[in-house]
């Protein structure tokens, strides 16, 4: 038998694939085999708390180089009794001994970043205690942690067949697992990444779900793994300590939230990057009430000018949230201004309907990359919305010794720079690019979603959103497949990276209006993002719920439900 290391084209057609329907519970991400993990719960008696950690934990296993243990995570949960949002923030803080000046002085880093491959870039890993935060907090206490994990732990100790875009994956960081640690070959097969199909196992990887199932948080940032965490990181020149594990916490956080068209659209606050979606979004709000533009639902969909609003839209958002997103432990950010009509208003007034603004500058509101989304709803009407990451690909792809997981490189997100709000400071989170979203109806979900992939991420949520509202023309699985356009944030090449199917029509009038535009296609159009996502329906002959499921041509997933 012969397997394809890399296939020969990716994508060059539009999906074929349906909307998944259900009355009772679904999961959608992006391995399938995850799915079925996350419904295995579900059918156990489980919630969607309870199943979205086991779909977490399920997707470490089958796309290590996006998600695992040794990384971060975050949630937004609606409660189906109390009709309310709620938030959970599972990323990590730096080490205590990390300074800006012994990051200039003793490592002798003078970029404005920390090189993601750096274990100086490691944080403390957030998505174990998230895992169990999530299930203590929202979970339905039917089952034990034990019961949660098992779907894993098989998966990772009897073995599981490889799909395709993960495959991808795993070849593109394999140089960096080589190279990172002495303890590779737990995620290589015969000293190598694994092939499309081929059989791959985990058993140390097993062996961490275990300690975590076992023993709590305590499993995981006290004891065995927490030592051969700070073993490694101390190897290659690191200062985590222990004490930095056993100090972690999760943060349970109101989620933030604005009104669109008669929706109320929430994202996780900051360190978060999901305000950007949202000052995005009173952009267009008000671009459309100053009448600089149509209705944009009314507006050919990616048409240049439908384009032209969503690019000019997000790059002032990112001028924003590039500036003052950070850790508010740290910083005062001014979220209510930012959020405000009058503050979108005055954002609104630097558009032109007919000029690209090649690089805006942040307001001043006051005074006058890789990772795994994916979404579970079950037969109580709650939702969790969850994403999963290592930052970059597998991380810094260091491997603590015989537990099986990489270690993520958050702290590539600060910015070395003294007196932003961002700039790293010890026991500080950084700016975060991974962010859940959610959208109800009054206090009545209509959609659990998200677009997984750093800076695409809330770029991803605008254009899904939009999608949903144009006229009726889509639903879950074409709003998730149609072309995407992806702006690079304030302080990244001023391009707009235009998806392989848009109209070349419009990519010459928008490179005619000043955008730096560039067509993307085959496999690199994975990095437009993967979404996934699930929409409450009631039917109107009857008035029963349908779930409604929608999953991202772009990676190996679907969505199942019953």
């Amino acid at each position: 038998m012969s397997f394809v290391k890399k296939p020969p084209s990716f994508i060059r057609f539009a999906s074929r694939r349906s909307v998944v329907y259900g009355t009772h519970a679904m999961v959608a991400s992006s391995q399938p085999l995850a799915c079925q993990a996350g419904i295995e719960i579900l059918r156990k008696g489980g919630n969607a708390a309870d199943a979205a950690v086991a779909t977490a934990a399920a997707l470490n296993v089958t796309e290590p180089g996006s998600t695992g243990i040794g990384g971060d995570c975050f949630c937004l949960f609606y409660d189906s009794k109390t009709k309310t949002v709620k938030g959970l923030n599972g990323s990590g803080r730096s080490p205590a001994a990390l300074t800006l000046e012994y990051v200039r002085d003793i490592l002798n880093i003078h970029d404005r970043t920390i090189p993601y491959l750096n274990i100086n870039a490691v944080t403390v890993p957030g998505a174990a205690a998230g895992w169990v935060d999530t299930v203590g907090s929202f979970g339905s206490g039917k089952l034990s942690m034990q019961e949660i994990l098992q779907p894993a732990i098989t998966l990772a100790e009897e073995g599981f067949p490889v799909s395709e875009v993960s495959a991808w994956l795993w070849q593109r960081g394999e140089d960096d697992i080589k190279s990172a640690s002495p303890n590779a070959n737990d995620m290589l097969l015969d000293g190598r990444a694994p092939k499309a199909g081929e059989f791959m196992r985990m058993p140390n990887l097993a062996r961490t779900f275990r300690e975590l199932a076992q023993h709590g948080k305590d499993g995981f940032y006290k004891g065995r793994i927490a030592q051969a965490i700070v073993d490694l990181i101390k190897d290659k020149g690191g200062v985590m300590t222990l004490d930095d594990l056993a100090s972690h916490t999760s943060t349970f956080v109101n989620p933030i939230s604005i009104e669109y068209k008669g929706l109320t659209v929430y994202e996780c606050p900051p360190n978060g990057q999901g305000i950007t979606a949202l000052l995005a979004l009173n952009i267009l709000q008000s671009l459309q009430e100053q009448r600089k533009i149509p209705n944009i639902s009314e507006l050919e969909h990616n048409s240049t000018a439908y384009l032209h609003a969503i690019i000019e839209s997000l790059r002032l958002a990112f001028a924003d949230t590039k500036y003052y997103v950070a850790d508010p432990e740290f910083y005062n950010i001014p979220i209510e201004q930012l959020l405000s009509k009058k503050y979108s208003d005055t954002r609104a007034r630097l558009f032109d309907p007919f000029k690209a603004t090649i690089d805006p500058v942040k307001g001043s509101p006051v005074n006058p990359g890789d990772t795994v989304y994916f979404s579970v709803v079950d037969d109580e009407g709650n939702a969790c919305s969850f994403i999963n990451s290592n930052y970059i690909g597998f991380g810094t792809a260091a491997i603590p010794k015989d537990f099986g997981f990489t270690l993520q490189c958050r702290g590539a997100g600060f910015v070395l720079e003294e007196g932003h709000p961002n700039c790293l400071a010890p026991r500080k989170r950084p700016y975060h690019t991974i962010i859940p979203c959610m959208v109800t109806r009054g206090d009545e979900l209509w959609l659990s979603f998200g677009v997984m992939g750093d800076y695409m991420q809330p770029q991803g949520h605008v254009q899904v959103i939009l999608n949903l509202l144009h006229n009726g023309n889509f639903n879950v699985q074409n709003a998730l497949d149609a072309p995407r356009i992806r702006v690079g944030p304030s302080g990244e090449k001023p391009i707009v990276f235009i998806e392989e199917g848009i109209d070349e029509n419009v990519v010459r009038e928008l490179a005619q209006m000043g955008h730096n535009v560039e067509i993307v296609k085959g496999w690199n159009r994975t990095i437009f993002g993967r979404g996934q996502i699930i929409e409450k329906r009631i039917v109107a002959q009857n008035g029963k719920r349908v779930w409604a499921g929608g999953s991202d041509l772009r990676g190996d997933g679907h969505a199942i439900g019953w």
